[in-house]
């Protein structure tokens, strides 16, 4: 081997004694892996010398083979970045054998769904560096199995954040560390079903996955309608234990919990002796002015705040955290060790550098200014494309398009993903706890987009729109 060469990556494919030509029996071999699964999309494929030398044939051969199934959107192959399987697979008519390559375009679908922020804003370097940091700092006892709460390094952390930027009363005894937020529900699921809870009412229109998590734990749902003031307390269901909100911007309809009804909730849950779950979603992301405080400030010994790292970082950090009234904490710890999830020391550790500096808060502001703007374009490209308002306040990483039918709404979908841009609809993604609704609605997820394709992302949405009547509820 020479200096300039490297070790392969293995790959086993069957290329057969068949009368096809060795570059056909390879394109056949790859489609096949590819399209049962066994080669996921982004996986990595060997160089092209590095497989013909496995296989014994010529480097052409392979090439060819390459080259056609990068032609027909199987493949993607990127300078200085070797040869992966595409995010997307090519249509049925692109993935016939031997089609002409000139007539075949690969294309990456613009993500419009919420949900998401822009993970290319994340700060890798102050990351990098907090890791470092803190690892060289911590003593080896924080590599142990340690507290099931988490380190009390990151519960002071959390503590002091979510005291001074969203109003919470907390102090470390009362915070527990969780891998974001759909394991936190799990966790309080589980938690208030050994309470006794039998129901946790949710909002309608609302995040089913959340239903199904709670449905998961043996507790079952009833709907809270939402209207401009948020959820309504006075359709709290009789037999209800708990209720979850998303007081700050509620998703996906964008208003906020007005404070009247923030004072019903609580005075709910004090006459039936249950509790909030408040899911501090988008709290951070306030852009006409100052963020709304958080619920937790009214009832701490009712009201569970629970927030994350998710839309601030990255979703993929797996790092959320809940403050506790003093009634849960044992429940909520045991279903910890019961289901045996906890965030590793070295994120824990670095979260709490990422806070203790302020580097977090001051990555939240930079964020904030691009969504704000983002926000803003997105509002004033529309007022262009249709006449109808988009629903809730400037905030958050999505807004709400409303729509007057499950029928526009499914034209607009499909009419996106020909177009190129994936787009969330409140029927399609199951928002509402029935479907038996007139009006229908995209959620646009409009952080998504890295930024240099943001543009063109409103570019193709504006072209989804145009022409269609739109019309509202």
């Amino acid at each position: 081997m020479t200096g300039r060469q490297r070790p392969g990556i293995d790959l086993h494919i069957d290329i057969g004694t068949g009368s096809d030509s060795r570059a056909r029996s390879i394109e056949a071999a790859l489609r096949k892996a590819v399209a049962s699964g066994r080669l996921p999309a982004g996986t990595r494929l060997p160089g092209t010398r590095s497989l013909a030398d496995d296989l014994g044939i010529a480097r052409g051969t392979v090439v060819e083979a390459y080259t056609q199934l990068a032609a027909e959107g199987w493949l993607v192959s990127v300078t200085g970045s070797g040869t992966r399987v595409a995010e997307t697979r090519p249509s049925p008519t692109q993935a016939g054998p031997r089609a002409p390559v000139q007539d075949l375009v690969t294309r990456q679908l613009i993500d419009l769904r919420p949900g998401r922020p822009d993970l290319s804003m994340f700060p890798r370097a102050l990351w990098a560096t907090s890791v470092r940091r803190a690892l060289a700092a911590a003593d080896y006892h924080s590599m142990d199995y340690g507290d099931p709460a988490g380190l009390l390094a990151l519960r002071e952390a959390v503590a002091t954040y979510v005291s001074r930027a969203r109003g919470v009363q907390a102090d470390a005894r009362a915070v527990v560390i969780t891998s974001g937020f759909a394991h936190s529900l799990a966790l309080l699921t589980h938690a208030l079903r050994h309470c006794g809870a039998g129901v946790i009412a949710t909002e309608d229109p609302g995040l089913a996955h959340h239903r199904r998590i709670i449905h998961a734990g043996d507790l079952g749902t009833s709907p809270l309608p939402v209207d401009a003031q948020g959820a309504d307390p006075a359709c709290i269901a009789p037999g209800a234990g708990a209720v979850l909100l998303t007081p700050a911007h509620q998703h996906p309809r964008g208003v906020v919990l007005s404070p009247a009804r923030r004072a019903a909730f609580v005075d709910w849950a004090d006459a039936r002796d249950g509790f909030v779950i408040e899911d501090d979603y988008d709290g951070e992301f306030r852009y006409d002015k100052r963020p709304v405080g958080a619920m937790q400030a009214l009832a701490p010994d009712r009201v569970v705040f629970a927030g994350s790292t998710s839309k601030a970082l990255a979703p993929g950090l797996r790092v959320g955290w809940l403050v506790l009234p003093a009634r849960l904490r044992i429940a909520v710890l045991d279903a910890m060790a019961a289901m045996g999830t906890t965030v590793g020391a070295p994120d824990q550790l670095a979260l709490a550098d990422l806070l203790d500096r302020g580097d977090y808060d001051r990555h939240v502001r930079r964020a904030r200014q691009s969504y704000r703007k983002r926000r803003a374009e997105l509002s004033a490209r529309l007022a262009t494309q249709t006449n109808v308002r988009l629903d809730g306040v400037p905030a958050g990483l999505h807004t709400l398009l409303p729509l007057s039918s499950q029928q526009e709404e499914k034209h607009l979908v499909d009419a996106g993903l020909a177009a190129g841009v994936r787009l969330m609809g409140l029927h399609t993604a199951r928002y509402w706890h029935s479907t038996e609704r007139d009006g229908g609605g995209l959620v646009l997820g409009y952080a998504t987009p890295p930024q240099h394709s943001w543009r063109h992302a409103l570019d193709v949405l504006a072209r989804v729109l145009d022409g269609a009547a739109v019309t509202g509820w």
